[in-house]
């Protein structure tokens, strides 16, 4: 599948941001590339316009006419997709974007793993800037926008390749985790819960996952685990590879002390020197560590790493502000799992100590939409003085018993004196916030997808208030 006769290759499902990134470099390779997709948006159409791929629009067997030499096929990809089925009609040569990276771009290479429920991006950002700030050129491919970087990924001809590992599945014809594709001699595990429970059944399974990856670190590699989480404890029971624990309790050999938590930053200690980061909350700490960690396994010193700490700009998506109008921030953050929002409201309480914190939540990840984080759903808002949710996305697609119920979580969260309020769309939510929110509060908005533009229609409101 992958020889030397490849001259061809067609991207389905091209305007993901990883798919994007990945058929430019395949460009750069000396690839004839092309790709198609249902919707293009911002920011990888303008990308890929800048590269001169066209993605053509929707998806139809007649762009697979010219019988491309490999064909790379979208995790977002399933069967009864017109191009799915004429690839595995007329046989084509075809492969996932994982099993892509793995063969064209990490093989050879010193790959670094960074896994985990939470924290993925963030520490894979912020270790690459480590890397490319003491010179080491690395490649790296990030399910985010680290903003040191402007784009999620690069490829480049250094030794090191930094890669976000990805427990979801592969693709529709692969249902392994992404990680198992990334050759992995140095593999952080950052943290284990429950997610993605349109894949995985229980814990358990995804316990089952994240033991086949680690079965991949070769004995000169180095497993990196979190020392103080209960769930991934027994996979940390190995032999065949050197294992180091981190964290803030007294059983990690690299260990954090003395935290002090501040409104734009945070300090820790490890033996003999303290860190700064320019990051609030204790995940942000734990982040961090795993990154010391790792940095230093790969030969650079406290200070190197505290160089880049000084310089790191953060992630877009991630407790990112997006403006302030009227005297409202507006805050955009990732978080679609109850542990994220409740660890984001918490940084955020940090920041504003004195502040109206309102969160506004759209449940639309396949785990959110369901009823597996009733309880905790509500509890996760404790840092917010109100909390508005929007209408659970595709609602009607899950049966009944199986469905996220939203008048449970209002009637938990009225019970925890939060002032809550359940409302179909964007703009319903708008005009509802519009009325009550008062300059010097704080909007975080919860979302891992568009949330029909409510950012940019809550700045133009406020703006006008």
């Amino acid at each position: 599948m992958f020889s030397s006769q490849i001259k061809s290759v067609h991207f389905v499902g091209i305007g993901g941001t990883g798919m994007a990134a990945a058929a430019a470099a395949m460009q750069e390779k000396g690839f004839h590339v092309t790709g198609s997709d249902q919707n293009v948006y911002e920011p990888m159409a303008s990308f890929l316009a800048g590269k001169k791929i066209t993605a053509m629009n929707g998806y139809d067997e007649k762009n697979l006419s010219h019988k491309p030499d490999l064909v790379v096929i979208g995790n977002a990809i399933s069967r009864g997709n017109p191009e799915a089925e004429f690839i595995l009609d007329h046989k084509l040569h075809y492969c996932s974007l994982p099993e892509l990276l793995k063969e064209f771009f990490i093989r050879g290479k010193r790959s670094i793993v960074v896994s985990g429920t939470h924290g993925k991006t963030t520490t894979t950002s912020l270790l690459a800037w480590v890397f490319e700030h003491n010179g080491l050129n690395p490649s790296f491919f990030i399910g985010g926008i680290p903003n040191n970087f402007s784009q999620g990924a690069r490829f480049t001809d250094s030794e090191w390749f930094i890669i976000e590992g990805d427990e979801y599945d592969t693709a529709f014809f692969d249902k392994r985790s992404k990680f198992i594709h990334y050759q992995p001699e140095i593999a952080i595990v950052n943290n284990l819960e429950f997610d993605h429970a349109d894949i995985f059944e229980n814990l358990d399974a995804i316990k089952k996952s994240f033991s086949h990856f680690i079965r991949l670190v070769p004995r000169n590699g180095l497993l990196l685990g979190n020392g103080d989480d209960a769930n991934l404890a027994p996979l940390l029971n190995v032999t065949h590879c050197p294992v180091k624990k981190f964290g803030l309790g007294e059983n990690n050999s690299v260990q954090a002390f003395n935290l002090r938590f501040g409104p734009t930053a945070t300090e820790f200690e490890i033996p003999s020197f303290k860190f700064h980061l320019n990051l609030i909350g204790e995940l942000n700490v734990r982040n961090a560590l795993a990154v010391v960690a790792a940095s230093k396994h790969c030969g650079l010193s406290n200070k190197q790493i505290q160089s880049a700490f000084d310089t790191f700009k953060g992630i877009k998506r991630r407790m990112e502000v997006r403006g302030i109008a009227g005297g409202v921030t507006i805050v955009d953050d990732f978080g679609h799992h109850p542990t994220a929002i409740r660890e984001t409201l918490r940084a955020l309480r940090i920041k504003y100590p004195a502040q109206k914190i309102w969160a506004i939540f759209e449940p639309r990840s396949n785990t959110t939409r369901r009823k597996v984080f009733q309880d905790e759903l509500a509890s996760s808002f404790a840092d917010a003085d109100a909390v508005v949710i929007s209408e659970v996305a595709r609602l009607e697609q899950l049966a009944p018993d199986e469905r996220l119920n939203p008048e449970k979580l209002m009637q938990d969260l009225n019970a925890a004196k939060k002032n809550a309020a359940y409302l179909p769309d964007a703009d319903s939510i708008v005009a509802h916030v519009s009325k009550s929110v008062q300059g010097g509060d704080v909007i975080c908005i919860f979302s891992n997808g568009g949330f029909g533009g409510i950012h940019g229609k809550l700045l133009g409101r406020l703006g006008k208030k």
